[in-house]
């Protein structure tokens, strides 16, 4: 994947009718081929864990002959200067504010951050991807998580869609956001099981891709993957109606997947999504003034001596045309507090 191919291989791209492109090359030479300065928009990708993939038969109980032959692992002395070439390629090809999110397993966990680092990128979370069936062991506990390092180029605005899949005030039926839900750093999705059916060694499964995509990037936009092994992040993208460029070292692989992006409809994935339910805010971003924050006050306290702090706010919500965490905030740098409705209103001068 991020090695060049044998000597002697020829480099293949294919562009599909809607102009999507993927290249059977190395991802740091490729990238520096094809791709100018900040041409991208997102990048969500699954580079080698330097862990002797190409064996992965060994911890999992599968049928190796329903597995694409030509897994191209990383050597581990060779593991962070790979990381350092192929990470300063994904920052130089990022735009300015263009996001990043690299999968990783723990092994070599210290090499990607150091790269992503040294790239100049900025972190923006480290998530932990929770997953079913982790592989057994018996002396240690399971180990069934891997890293999501998401991280973005300075010097641009960031795309981040808050309300993409939930809307900030929708709630689960314990009364909990389901927008804060959705947004915790920690993500719990199972990993896709494919009983009969050809795979790469190791695929990202949809729901965990449309999730980054969703998030980090608007439909349009161009999203690449530098180690597109089965195709799960190409598939993805062009379903969710973003363009799309990627990178596959491996000629078995490159051309055994390939052949199921021809007929890949763009944009087939949108039916799908759930319609968040959003409530525009008249004033969400404005500043406070003084006046305004004394009246917020004096209303939060006149709710409370018949209302929950909760129904409190989401009254508020309405009148002031402000969000629920805006509302939240304000109250707790005024030095409010429900426990003391009485307490005297803060002095400004």
């Amino acid at each position: 994947m991020g090695r060049p191919p044998p000597r002697g291989a020829m480099a293949r791209s294919t562009v599909d009718p809607n102009g999507n492109r993927f290249y059977n090359e190395d991802c740091v030479e490729g990238a520096r081929r094809h791709l100018p300065d900040g041409s991208v928009d997102l990048i969500a990708t699954d580079p080698p864990y330097g862990i002797e993939g190409d064996r992965l038969h060994r911890h999992y109980n599968r049928k190796e002959s329903f597995v694409v032959e030509g897994y191209v692992e990383v050597p581990l002395k060779d593991y962070g200067d790979f990381s350092r070439r192929w990470i300063a390629e994904a920052a130089r090809v990022l735009r300015p504010g263009g996001a990043i999110y690299v999968v990783s397993g723990y092994t070599n966990l210290p090499a990607i951050l150091g790269a992503l680092r040294g790239a100049g990128l900025e972190e923006i979370n480290h998530i932990v991807w929770k997953y079913s069936f982790g592989v057994f062991t018996r002396n240690k506990f399971v180990s069934s998580h891997y890293h999501i390092l998401y991280y973005a180029k300075p010097g641009g605005e960031r795309t981040f869609h808050t309300e993409s899949r939930f809307g900030l005030a929708e709630k689960g039926s314990d009364g909990g956001s389901l927008n804060y839900d959705d947004r915790e750093d920690v993500w719990v999705i199972g990993r896709e099981y494919k009983p009969g059916r050809v795979k790469n060694k190791n695929e990202l499964p949809t729901e965990l891709l449309v999730k980054m995509i969703q998030y980090s990037s608007s439909e349009g936009d161009l999203v690449a993957d530098l180690f597109l092994g089965g195709f799960s992040t190409a598939k993805a993208a062009i379903g969710l109606n973003r363009r799309f460029v990627g990178f596959e070292v491996s000629q078995p692989i490159f051309e055994r997947k390939i052949r199921e992006m021809r007929h890949l409809i763009p944009g087939n994935l949108l039916p799908q999504l759930r319609i968040p339910r959003v409530e525009p805010r008249a004033r969400q971003g404005e500043r406070w003034t003084a006046a305004e924050a004394v009246a917020l006050l004096e209303r939060f306290r006149e709710l409370r001596e018949t209302r929950s702090k909760r129904e409190a706010i989401a009254v508020l919500s309405k009148e002031l045309g402000r969000g629920r965490w805006a509302l939240e905030k304000r109250l707790v740098a005024l030095g409010d507090s429900a426990r003391s409705p009485r307490a005297p209103l803060p002095r400004f001068r």
